[in-house]
């Protein structure tokens, strides 16, 4: 029995499941929100939110110390430029889980994991989008009118009877 055993194994080895925690919590720290299973999701949170609660010292220890599980430079620098002094005076639940339902290949309950305070990267790409949609309604707005104005011509030179030329002025 797994009595006082806490963590999960995902089926995988030791340093595979470090691995993937590390790449999970650098795409998380990178892109502020991923998509995976529920399972994942969970043990993934409780990895960035030690990761987080390490960086809010701010020091050249505590750099190191994420350097060594966040694979990405750069990752590292937003983090401790960007994101810390945005979530920093929270006292923890950087994150937050979000359950999608089940996957339809294998039926895996799927997750989305992301930052808290990081809603407004999602409210411009929303806005972006909704933007693209309104230009594009209206372009399409504008086409149909331009064809009706067309049918509305060509009905009228229609139903009018031409002039009929004269011999004389032949």
């Amino acid at each position: 029995m797994r009595h006082g055993v806490k963590g999960r194994k995902l089926n995988r080895t030791h340093s595979h499941r470090a691995a993937l925690m590390n790449s999970l919590t650098t795409s998380l720290l990178k892109y502020k929100r991923i998509k995976t299973t529920l399972a994942k999701a969970k043990e993934a949170r409780k990895y960035a939110e030690a990761i987080i609660t390490k960086a809010r010292k701010n020091d050249l220890h505590s750099r190191r110390h994420v350097m060594r599980f966040v694979n990405d430079k750069d990752v590292v620098k937003e983090l401790f430029n960007e994101v810390i002094p945005k979530i920093g005076d929270r006292p923890g639940g950087y994150t937050r889980i979000t359950k999608l339902g089940n996957r339809i290949g294998d039926a895996a309950s799927m997750a989305i994991l992301e930052l808290v305070d990081y809603n407004d990267v999602l409210t411009k790409k929303a806005e972006e989008h909704k933007e693209k949609k309104e230009a594009k309604k209206e372009a399409k707005a504008k086409q149909k009118n331009e064809e009706a104005e067309t049918e509305k011509i060509a009905s009228e030179s229609e139903t009018k009877p031409k002039k009929k030329k004269k011999k004389s002025e032949e």
